[in-house]
């Protein structure tokens, strides 16, 4: 049976069930601009009533504050996150496109490709028109190296912007290694708060929750909290939970208490993917040594990232393992931009995988096989393997084999728009130097080349036929040996980049060695060499079924249709997001006018608890002092 003070009790639970609820109403308040503040409640409900053992049985014995809990929908967490990874991605390509796209722009106040080009094909007229004319000619020669220099500095451009992407790549990995400390803090932060309580840690929850929002925009991520069960008795609820934190497709980041951590390495010289790779580009990789995976299904600004820097729109070294002879295995090819040397973009010296095992190059050699019989072509690559950087010797079990030297990259980023660069290059200095060096000077001398490449010791390649010493090569595949094949070491056109390209200095310096007929008995005023090269630029055959002077045009279509599409997905992606955060908000945050309302509504609850106080002890007063029980 209850005691004569039992009313007091009641009063007094109600006056501490207010009073909480009025410091949450406090809280919220306070927290309603706070980044990631979950709004919280009171959970309240009635103490166990007592059987009092008369007629009416039990008595209500007042209310019981159960906890503080969090308003917070997991689902819309979960769909936030899905998305922000996509804003992210494509949040770092619109902003790279833009200045990729600022890099091949042509205006009035920048000195474009078409520009410099038609520059170019106004002092060839000129010397059309004068063939003999040695300064018409130094013109010439003069708009051929302010092309080479255009593209000189747009390589250059590329290049410190690839650099750029490679160190926000290290940035963004630290950021998650960073990221993957706090959360485990945050884990076991939360775990000694609620299993000492027995409540809910409520800010901390809060703030992992923001940890999240922030990872979720470098690298998607996949969250799931786990009781932790007590293998001596499983039925008891230890009160403890670990939150599984899984990155980039499923690669765990993070196990309660314990995490691991991403590390940057820096390629060697010997490692390089594409030919017109900067140096050192980073790879990622686990510090317990597991491999991590780039694969289709990561998203979030770290995939934006590699895409900018490694697309090759699918363009990437793949064949089939045909031979093997002591370190030298040949490779079969099949597809189009590896068939042509003009369009390789592979490197000299790097790995190449065999099957399944990898193995270190020293070199490659490419080459051309006529089949009489059937009447085709096949086209092949060496490669000089390195057997003392290899982990194991190369051996005849890799016949039949897949080969594949990088990877494929569905996009087109900075090797894709290097490599096209390059094969316009080669292209149209193959096809100047041919015809220059099948025609004759006006002193009837024989043509030279006019477009190289600076080497890397200060001097030029110098593109002569091996088999015919003295005489400039033609540049075509069947006179470059006479096996048909060309090392890539050689001086060859694959050897000529955005980055050498350059005149040949010889004409630089005499601009009278420049082919301008083709009979060497013709008189000075011959110009076929000069018509043949006119021509040519309006022949679509040098560069993706376009003119010469189109390349602007094929660059530009490729850039602006990434550009856009880069720029309409970030602002889809955002929106999304957008909508999604309101929704998010509508439950969890704080709304100022419904908290006035609750803090009208606690005030009322605790003035009516404390008048209950006040009446049970005026009750008590006259029941003591008056009735001297």
């Amino acid at each position: 049976m209850p005691s004569q003070f039992f009313g007091l009790m009641i009063g007094s639970s109600g006056l501490r069930a207010s009073n909480a609820a009025l410091n949450t109403t406090g809280n919220n308040i306070s927290n309603a601009d706070t980044e990631g503040y979950s709004r919280q409640t009171v959970v309240q409900q009635a103490y166990e009533a007592l059987r009092t053992f008369t007629t009416y049985g039990c008595a209500g014995a007042g209310v019981d504050t159960i906890a503080i809990e969090r308003i917070r929908d997991e689902f819309y967490d979960t769909k936030y996150w899905n998305n922000q990874c996509l804003v992210g991605e494509y949040d770092v390509k619109q902003e790279y496109y833009a200045q990729i796209e600022a890099y091949f722009v042509d205006e009035s106040t920048t000195d474009g490709f078409k520009t410099i080009f038609n520059q170019v094909v106004n002092a060839l007229s000129e010397v059309e028109k004068n063939p003999a004319s040695t300064t018409a000619k130094a013109q010439f020669i003069g708009r051929i190296s302010s092309l080479c220099e255009y593209f000189n500095n747009l390589s250059g451009n590329i290049e410190d912007l690839q650099k750029s992407i490679n160190q926000e790549i290290k940035v963004r990995t630290d950021e998650i290694n960073s990221i993957a400390s706090e959360l485990a803090t945050l884990n076991k932060q939360i775990n000694v708060i609620e299993i000492s309580t027995g409540g809910t840690a409520n800010e901390l929850r809060d703030r992992r929750a923001v940890v999240l929002d922030r990872l979720s925009e470098i690298v998607d991520i996949d969250v799931q909290e786990v009781k932790v069960i007590d293998p001596n008795n499983p039925d008891r609820d230890t009160g403890a939970t670990s939150c599984i934190v899984k990155i980039a497709g499923n690669q765990l980041l993070v196990n309660g208490n314990d995490y691991n951590t991403l590390e940057c390495v820096a390629r060697t010289a010997k490692e390089k993917v594409n030919q017109s790779d900067i140096d050192g580009l980073y790879d990622i990789k686990w510090t317990n040594g597991q491999t991590f995976s780039m694969g289709a299904s990561v998203k979030g600004s770290l995939k934006g990232l590699f895409d900018l820097r490694d697309g090759n729109n699918k363009e990437f070294f793949n064949g089939e393992v045909t031979k093997v002879v002591g370190s030298n295995v040949k490779i079969q090819v099949t597809e189009d931009y590896l068939t042509n040397l003009n369009k390789t973009n592979l490197a000299e010296q790097g790995k190449i995988t065999l099957g399944s095992q990898v193995y270190y190059y020293r070199d490659w050699t490419f080459s051309q096989e006529y089949d009489p019989a059937s009447q085709k072509t096949s086209y092949y690559y060496t490669f000089n393997i390195d057997e003392e950087l290899s982990d194991s010797p190369v051996t005849s079990n890799s016949i039949g084999h897949t080969a594949t030297a990088g990877k494929s990259v569905n996009y087109q980023g900075i090797p894709y728009y290097m490599s096209q660069m390059n094969e316009w290059i080669r292209s149209f200095s193959q096809e100047i130097n041919d015809l220059l060096c099948a025609g004759y000077a006006s002193n009837g001398e024989p043509g030279c080349p006019l477009l190289t490449g600076n080497d890397f010791s200060g001097g030029q390649y110098i593109l002569y036929d091996s088999n015919n010493p003295g005489k400039p090569v033609s540049s075509r595949y069947d006179k470059w040996d006479k096996d048909g094949s060309v090392r890539c070491s050689e001086a060859s056109y694959y050897k000529i980049t955005a980055k050498n390209f350059h005149v040949l200095n010889a004409l630089v310096q005499n601009a009278d060695l420049l082919a301008t007929k083709t009979d060497p008995a013709a008189g000075v005023d011959q110009y076929g060499v000069i018509q043949n090269i006119t021509d040519m630029l309006g022949d679509k055959k040098i560069f993706r079924n376009c003119t010469a002077g189109d390349f602007l045009t094929c660059i530009l279509s490729d850039i602006s249709l990434n550009a856009n599409g880069a720029n309409t997905f970030f602002e889809n992606y955002s929106n999304i997001s957008y909508t999604i955060d309101n929704q998010r908000l509508s439950i969890s945050g704080v709304d100022s006018d419904e908290e006035a309302m609750n803090l009208v509504q606690f005030q009322n609850s605790y003035n009516l608890a404390s008048r209950m106080i006040q009446t049970m002890t005026e009750i008590y007063d006259r029941l003591i002092l008056q009735t001297g029980v």
